[in-house]
């Protein structure tokens, strides 16, 4: 793989084979067609050669992952990472310069983007998608979800003294100091002010503040691997698909799910002015696919398919035990839901 690192762009990766790299993927002439692969799509993408994506994914996953795209179908993939929030800052400098930089989006806050930064777009694989994963306005598509709960070190931390609700955190003044938080998690603050209502919600996270004094870190894999490590004994909330990526690596932690459980998605969106549109279309079809799906459980991610099972089986199934709540909104709604969240949680 060719990489190139700047401060202002993340890695740069150029998906090419080399030799001495893993075998991620066998040879697409070895392979039958994959579903996602059709011929119009095809017919359109491949004299486009190339496609550039912004995407949040680490690098340990997004290689693999898209070196099984490249090989299938020849179109070579720019791969630029970089967090949530520095993707949607640089997308709205170059849309207001009209800087065609970028082909596909794929992140977590897509659906915050203006309407008139995506295109509207009917990946034959969306059919298969759980319902919430499908924008109504059809310019995003959720591949992945992030189901929110809380996390523990399990060396630290016994199963038999975690809490059953939030409100039973405030019981625990003995870890104080080592609990943390991710900085964007307005999306969790908005799940638990749905469920309990906004003022006993907000009366709730003040309490929590008061009494365990969590730590605001930047990046839910950061937050994942921090509590992993011991660094902290406890999240307070993180993404469950990469607590049980850390798991997958050996680390000594889990998540337990309580009441609510907040659920956006890794999702994909197409620039409106992309420079390889067709490119885009087909690479969206694939992340959509059961093949790309499947291989991101690998590392925890957990399906948006039905006809995906989780890795281990069963996470899906035991979070819908609790009240899982949607808590995808406007970008208006969600910018005054992160200052709530920084007015509770950075004031102290």
């Amino acid at each position: 793989m060719r990489r190139h690192f700047t401060p202002l762009t993340g890695a740069i990766v150029s998906c090419l084979l080399v030799a001495g790299l893993p075998d991620f993927a066998t040879p697409a002439v070895a392979q039958a067609q994959p579903s996602w692969m059709l011929p119009d799509l095809m017919a359109g993408a491949k004299p486009e050669g190339e496609l550039t994506i912004y995407g949040s994914m680490n690098e340990e996953e997004a290689l693999p992952f898209w070196r099984l795209f490249q090989d299938a179908s020849g179109i070579m993939v720019n791969y630029v990472r970089s967090s949530d929030a520095n993707i949607l800052a640089r997308i709205a400098i170059e849309f207001r310069a009209r800087q065609r930089s970028w082909d596909l989006v794929a992140t977590t806050p897509v659906y915050r983007l203006p309407d008139e930064i995506l295109l509207q777009f009917d990946p034959p694989e969306a059919k298969n998608l759980i319902p919430q994963a499908r924008a109504p306005n059809r310019r995003w598509y959720g591949v992945y979800g992030n189901y929110n709960a809380p996390a523990y070190n399990t060396n630290f931390v016994k199963k038999a003294d975690l809490p059953k609700s939030y409100e039973e955190f405030l019981n625990h003044k003995e870890w104080a100091g080592r609990v943390a938080i991710d900085a964007t998690d307005s999306e969790w603050l908005s799940g638990i002010f749905a469920y309990y209502g906004e003022e006993r919600g907000r009366k709730l996270a003040q309490d929590i503040v008061a009494t365990l004094k969590p730590v605001v870190v930047d990046g839910h894999l950061v937050l994942a691997r921090s509590v992993g490590s011991g660094e902290y004994w406890v999240a307070l909330n993180n993404y469950v698909g990469l607590t049980i990526n850390v798991l997958l690596s050996g680390a000594p932690t889990d998540f337990w799910a309580l009441d609510p459980v907040g659920l956006a998605f890794g999702s994909i969106g197409i620039n409106s002015h992309a420079p390889h549109p067709k490119a885009a279309q087909l690479a969206a079809n694939f992340m959509l696919s059961r093949e790309a799906e499947q291989f991101l459980t690998k590392r925890g991610r957990l399906p948006t398919r039905a006809d995906v099972e989780t890795n281990p089986p069963g996470v899906i199934d035991a979070l819908q035990q609790k009240k899982v709540i949607v808590t995808i909104s406007s970008a208006e709604q969600q910018k005054k839901m992160q200052t709530t969240f920084n007015e509770l949680f950075r004031a102290r």
